[in-house]
């Protein structure tokens, strides 16, 4: 530990190191439950893309493992510490390097807050579309780490898709640069894709050139409400093979709906058993809405409600907005899922978890990204009760269980982590465990980058 400090300090300032027990307590862990943390050796927080580089040579000469980290709103234990590590806060590392309206770039270190990235881009007519639920709080960093998704992936994509190209800082404390800036450009292999989702385990990211969109229109809203999820989920697949392109299209099974109505008096009427959200930013969104709506309709839908302006759009998002903390509220703590299906078997997805919910006697409630097929079950249970706990982690396995069963993925925006690397051998097989874990190697042969994640 001394010798550690020593050659850390030999090139970094006083202040971006911390050894007090009782504040790297606080960087041990994300959000995720039933995920077990370490405790940091030391906590550091570089602002420059040298004190990282030295930060990791000083790792690689000492064997001393590194764990990546931004925001820590992470829902699968990825930015968990492990007992000894350096744990690398990147969030000092925040500034907006250069936004082009011309080349639609925006090129930004990894502590730059989501939201804030997403403002500065808008005072110039330009979009940046990835929004995580937690995108006031979430890292850019952090979001290119598990390639993190959010409402609006329906149209716009993930941020895999806006990564452009990256600068890395290797485990040996070499710099590499990937990809590209401009419009186009195939030289090579896709390195950039590859750190995408690779949750820090093959370098550090220390600088993004992300692709940026024009902004579009505002967008309008409507909200069906359904006498089933499986006539919710039938709508959702009309909506898709029709050939609209909805900015947002997001589904509420019917315990989320009761959280929600419980904690902010929504007034939904307890025989909605399903609540289906639909967006436009196209130039005619009245138009679209009332297709849609028509769809909603002959689907079963009990009732739509299209929103006339903006200001009527957000009051109809804001249960969807909600869900989250109206379910926090059920019980003393959460696990999310976030597991995704083709879209042809969303229904049976919520179905099935309806199935295993009963089993365990839980209560588990579904919001989901329906245009994607992304589904979050949200399993609520009191951390205190051993039994409950027990049981709460059994159905979220069987839920994931479910999805890959469906030709699912066990996650489409939140990351593997400690929580679901057992679910990633399954899903990949050996084959393709044996490949990845290769790739790993190749970039990381000591073992040091967020050791016991993922694999």
């Amino acid at each position: 530990m001394d010798d550690l400090l020593v050659q850390l300090r030999a090139g970094l300032p006083d202040d971006a190191l911390i050894t007090d027990p009782d504040i790297t307590a606080s960087y041990a862990n994300d959000m995720a439950s039933f995920c077990e943390a370490g405790t940091p050796a030391v906590v550091a927080l570089p602002r420059t893309v040298e004190q990282v580089q030295h930060i990791m040579r000083t790792a690689t000469a000492l064997r001393v493992p590194v764990v990546p980290q931004g925001a820590r709103t992470g829902l699968s234990g990825g930015a968990n510490a492990t007992d000894g590590c350096i744990a690398l806060s990147l969030t000092r590392m925040d500034r907006i390097l250069e936004i082009s309206a011309v080349d639609r770039i925006a090129v930004v270190e990894p502590g730059v807050i989501n939201a804030v990235l997403s403002r500065a881009v808008a005072e110039q007519g330009l979009y940046y579309p990835p929004d995580p639920s937690s995108w006031e709080t979430c890292t850019i960093g952090g979001n290119i780490g598990t390639a993190s998704g959010g409402l609006c992936c329906v149209k716009y994509g993930v941020t895999a898709e806006y990564v452009l190209g990256l600068d890395v800082v290797l485990a040996d404390g070499r710099l590499l640069t990937t990809g590209r800036r401009t419009a186009k450009g195939v030289a090579g292999y896709d390195l950039t894709r590859l750190f995408v989702g690779s949750e820090g385990s093959l370098g550090i990211v220390v600088k993004a050139v992300l692709a940026l969109r024009p902004a579009p229109p505002e967008q309008l809203a409507l909200a069906a409400e359904f006498p089933s999820a499986a006539a919710a989920c039938e709508a959702v697949c009309e909506i898709m093979a029709r050939g609209h392109a909805p900015s947002l299209l997001e589904l509420m099974d019917r315990t989320t709906l009761r959280a929600v109505n419980k904690m902010a008096n929504m007034g939904l009427p307890e025989s909605t058993e399903a609540l289906l959200l639909a967006a436009f930013d196209t130039p005619e969104p009245a138009a679209d809405l009332a297709a849609v709506g028509a769809l909603c309709t002959a689907a079963g839908a009990t009732e739509v409600v299209p929103a006339e302006d903006a200001a009527e759009s957000e009051l109809l998002l804001q249960a969807r907005r909600m869900s989250l903390t109206a379910l926090e509220a059920v019980k003393s703590a959460t696990m999310i899922d976030d597991v995704c299906v083709p879209r042809s078997k969303l229904g049976a997805m919520i179905e099935g978890t309806a199935v295993i919910a009963e089993k365990y006697d839980l209560t588990i409630g579904v919001c989901a990204h329906a245009g994607d097929g992304n589904t979050h079950p949200v399993v609520c249970f009191d951390h205190a009760d051993e039994d409950e706990s027990r049981r709460a982690r059994e159905s979220f396995d069987e839920i994931m269980a479910l999805g890959l069963e469906l030709g699912g993925t066990i996650t489409g925006e939140h990351g593997v982590g400690v929580l679901k690397k057992d679910w990633l051998a399954r899903e990949l097989g050996p084959v393709g465990l044996e490949l990845q874990r290769g790739v790993k190697a190749t970039f990381d042969p000591l073992g040091i980058l967020n050791p016991g994640k993922m694999f």
